[in-house]
């Protein structure tokens, strides 16, 4: 009975959650080559409405150190150079026709230092974000051995279970941030 009264893979799934956010805001974070998940974050006020910026135009990266973004309606190119200088990124767009060009700047140590401390910040939401998963979990635990759908024992070896997970979970959160730190660093 106690192994139908708790499911540890949504407690996974939602772990693994909070490690892909972080992965996707990692790729955010400008190291100095061009990548089109850079332009992921920002948004552009197309159509009296806000919508991701590859809705609006095909994100190219021609050289490794430069990004394009193809407009598809004319209208739209002034919007979306606006948003991309208010993206708070450091970038400067070239407008050609409906191409904008966007040279990426090499990084100064200063930048990367600062960059650095935005993936650490990164970092720890992660963290907090699966302890309050694994405290959502063991919270449950407590709440099925307290209404007797579950045992003493089961409990332990469940809540034995949530903390494997969560350690595992949160050292492939700090595997990703030593990897995005090299990256960065990386001259």
């Amino acid at each position: 009975m106690a192994d139908d009264s708790f499911e540890i893979d949504d407690t996974e799934r939602r772990m693994r959650g909070a490690l892909q956010s972080l992965k996707q805001e990692f790729a955010g974070l400008r190291t100095g080559r061009a990548t089109a998940s850079l332009l992921e974050p920002i948004v552009v006020e197309a159509y009296g409405q806000s919508m991701p910026i590859n809705q609006v135009g095909t994100i190219g990266v021609p050289e490794p150190r430069m990004l394009t973004v193809q407009v598809w309606d004319k209208g739209m190119i002034s919007a979306v150079e606006k948003a991309i200088r208010n993206s708070g990124l450091g970038l400067n767009p070239n407008v050609d026709g409906t191409l904008i060009r966007l040279p990426i700047p090499e990084l100064n140590q200063e930048r990367r230092t600062e960059l650095s401390k935005i993936a650490s910040k990164y970092t720890e939401q992660a963290r907090i974000a699966v302890r309050n998963v694994r405290r959502d979990a063991m919270d449950e635990l407590k709440r099925l051995e307290k209404d007797a759908h579950m045992s003493q024992d089961d409990h332990k070896n469940w809540a034995d279970k949530v903390q494997k997970l969560t350690d595992k979970v949160i050292a492939e959160i700090d595997a990703a941030l030593a990897h995005k730190e090299a990256e960065i660093m990386q001259v």
